[in-house]
This record gives C-alpha cells, sequence and structure tokens, in this order.
C-alpha cells in the first residue's frame, strides 16, 4: 500500500469515527465508557495522520 493510500485510508477510519462518536451521543443512554474509547482511537487516528502528512510533505521555508 502507497504512503498516499495509507493516508487516505487512516483519513476514512476517523471520519467513521467522528460519524460514529456523533451518533452515540445522539443517542439517550449513550454510553460514556465506549464514548471514551471512540475519542481516543479517533485522536490516535488524527496523530498518525499527522505525522504520515509531515514525511510526505516537504517542509516549508518562511
Amino acid at each position: 500500500m502507497s504512503m498516499h493510500n495509507h493516508l487516505a485510508e487512516l483519513e476514512r477510519r476517523h471520519k467513521a469515527l467522528e460519524r460514529e462518536i456523533e451518533t452515540e451521543k445522539l443517542r439517550p443512554a449513550a454510553d460514556d465508557l465506549r464514548l471514551v474509547e471512540m475519542k481516543r482511537k479517533k485522536l490516535l487516528l488524527k496523530d498518525e495522520i499527522q505525522k504520515l502528512r509531515t514525511s510526505v510533505q516537504p517542509p516549508t521555508l518562511h
């Protein structure tokens, strides 16, 4: 899998988790533990996406 494909897959998973979190929040008896776990996974994905973007894009000069 190329770096760009991997990045696209991570972004897809991040968005899917975001939708799942929003759906869970709307439930009358939302599972707080499940929400915390999904948010943690989403943050880990965000960190991994940022690392990949940084490694793929050349640094910008100011």
